[in-house]
């Protein structure tokens, strides 16, 4: 019994270093570095115009395809959007806080404001076609910035997301591939 009470103690006082330092070796996983705040901030801005076009598809496209894909692409940025917020402020919650329009707005850099009204001055097929254009570009360069914070990245939690990330674009890519056809 004083045996193991012995060990257990000595086991104890071996880790004790150990089981303090957790903490901080977590800790350290969860702040966001430059790559970390450059991946977010171009996500961020690039999927703003993803999000901003495809709410617009939603109600402007004329070919059901095009819209059942902008309805999934709203959904996907939305949850994206959510997710780099929540990770900028370490808060997160079940419930999806979905950017409003003028919040989406707000990230479009002039060229992607200008694009967006390009947009609004179509319908029909034209629409349609210059939407999957924007769309197949747009998944381009998120990809690129995915795959660029994946060389340099640290922080798990954003390698978890442009992980996860890149799989959904080269998905979409593909997908708006068929879409051309």
């Amino acid at each position: 019994m004083i045996r193991r009470q012995l060990l257990a103690t000595l086991a104890a006082t071996a880790f004790a270093p150990a089981l303090l330092a957790a903490p901080q070796l977590f800790a350290a996983t969860s702040e966001m570095g430059e790559a970390e705040k450059k991946h977010a901030e171009m996500t961020k801005m690039i999927g703003s115009l993803s999000l901003a076009t495809s709410r617009l598809a939603l109600e402007m496209a004329s070919a059901d395809m095009v819209k059942l894909f902008a309805k999934f692409e709203v959904a996907e940025q939305e949850t994206v959007a959510d997710i780099l917020k929540s990770m900028e402020t370490d808060k997160a919650e079940g419930a999806l806080k979905v950017p409003t329009d003028a919040e989406v707005e707000a990230m479009l850099d002039p060229p992607a404001k200008e694009a967006l009204a390009m947009l609004k001055g179509l319908n029909g097929a034209g629409f349609d076609k210059a939407y999957i254009a924007a769309q197949l570009d747009g998944h381009k360069k998120l990809l690129v910035i995915q795959e660029d914070y994946l060389k340099v990245g640290r922080n798990r939690e954003h390698l978890s997301v442009a992980k996860l990330a890149r799989g959904m674009i080269n998905e979409h890519i593909d997908h708006i591939g068929m879409l051309k056809a």
